[in-house]
């Protein structure tokens, strides 16, 4: 059909074989085989040159649009593979969200303003299964054996060091650090829901040869300090959670073992090497350093 519109557009065939760099014979061919396919002649013979028919003035105006359709596609494309344009599906927990996803985005904005980002929260107990099903692009996600997952490609982050929270003027306040088995006998107030998080103390406490004895459940940072404030046990948050502290509370430092919970951003191979998601993951290792 492109052949066809040249032969429209220069009046000639021979004139349209210089245009393409073909020979008169070959464009001659070519009109004739889409005739053949159409049923219908598409040029008629006017002195020395040709003129098309009404068939082929309908063809070649689809071949122009055609023509113009496949540029367009092929500038979105560069845009798309240059990261000038695009979509990002970005699945965080409440703390990540906080203080990594936030300062990362408003940086990868800055550099990419054509792309769209889709924000929101992840389940906690099934973090990965979106990224997995093409459902998001991007998890930030706490992994806290560090093992690889088959079809992801997981990047770590930071790693985020739990801390002790105390009501102020308990008995153990006075020390700078804690060894994680003198909260053995306490009553303790869970920060964590259910997830990798909660394993992450589970394990740690199981290693320092204790189970917590949990008094309250909060699953919820800023409710643990509160309750913790009021004197009804202790609680384990991690330092990212601690941005806004209650007055009520005392933070210290943990040993023996220091429970430490890996923050990564899971992205599926196969998506992996897009430059758009690249950049997204290079602003979140940005703003994920202390």
């Amino acid at each position: 059909m492109q052949v066809l519109r040249a032969v429209v557009d220069h009046g000639s065939v021979s004139a349209a074989a210089g245009a393409l760099g073909y020979t008169p014979s070959a464009v001659s061919q070519q009109v004739a085989a889409l005739e053949r396919e159409t049923g219908t002649a598409l040029l008629e013979r006017v002195g020395r040159g040709v003129r098309p028919t009404a068939a082929g003035l309908l063809l070649a105006g689809h071949a122009a649009v055609i023509e113009r359709q496949v540029a367009e596609a092929g500038a979105a494309l560069a845009d798309l593979r240059a990261g000038r344009s695009g979509s990002l599906t970005v699945r965080y927990f409440a703390t990540a969200g906080a203080a990594l996803v936030a300062p990362a985005v408003a940086a990868f904005r800055r550099t990419h303003p054509g792309v769209r980002l889709d924000l929101g929260m992840t389940d906690p107990e099934d973090p990965l299964t979106k990224v997995l099903d093409g459902r998001a692009d991007l998890a930030v996600v706490v992994r806290s054996d560090g093992a690889a997952h088959p079809g992801l490609r997981l990047v770590h982050l930071r790693d985020d060091p739990y801390r002790a929270v105390l009501p102020k003027g308990h008995r153990l306040a006075a020390k700078r650090v804690l060894d994680l088995a003198e909260l053995a006998d306490e009553p303790w107030v869970g920060a964590e829901p259910p997830g990798p998080c909660r394993e992450v103390v589970r394990g740690a406490c199981d290693a320092a040869g204790f189970g917590p004895s949990v008094a309250v459940d909060s699953a919820d940072y800023a409710t643990a300090q509160g309750f913790v404030a009021a004197g009804l046990g202790v609680a384990l948050v991690p330092a990212l959670g601690l941005a806004q502290r209650h007055p009520g509370v005392t933070v210290r430092r943990l040993r023996g073992p220091e429970p430490v919970r890996a923050l990564h951003a899971a992205v599926r191979e196969g998506a992996w090497g897009q430059p758009v998601l690249g950049a997204l993951v290079s602003a979140l290792r940005a703003a994920a350093q202390p």
